[in-house]
């Protein structure tokens, strides 16, 4: 048995899951919204030119407002784009997916039981009894 056919045998078991199936056509339809796409270039934009005014040794700060609102503004519309709130959710889903399988495999690295060890559905960000990161 070698290890390299197997992970590539996860890999198209993995392409075969609903949720990868989810998350691929939410992200085919997110590139090909153009108003959404719109938004993202235009929010890139502005971030490039607020990371310009803050490198500036002479800030104008009413201007890192103006640029700071706007983002926001633009992040905002944004995340309220329904092709990008199914995609959000569809992404969260396969990278849980993701994290249940690399939790698997790290833990067995380490020389836990493939069959028994943990898998966390997901992180609550306190790290006491967990050694899911580690």
């Amino acid at each position: 048995m070698d290890i390299i056919e197997k992970a590539r045998e996860l890999g198209k078991m993995i392409q075969q899951d609903e949720r990868y199936k989810a998350y691929y056509d939410a992200k085919e339809k997110n590139d090909k919204d153009e108003e959404l796409q719109a938004l993202i270039g235009e929010f890139n934009l502005k971030r490039v030119d607020l990371n310009r005014e803050m490198s500036k040794d002479d800030k104008d700060m009413e201007r890192l407002r103006e640029l700071d609102s706007e983002i926001k503004s633009l992040y905002g519309k944004i995340m309220a784009n329904p092709n990008m709130e199914v995609f959000n959710d569809a992404k969260n889903a396969m990278d849980e997916l993701l994290s249940q399988i690399n939790t698997i495999i790290t833990a067995s690295a380490n020389g836990e039981d493939p069959e028994t060890c943990a898998t966390q559905s997901s992180c609550g960000g306190s790290c006491a009894g967990c050694s899911g990161c580690n």
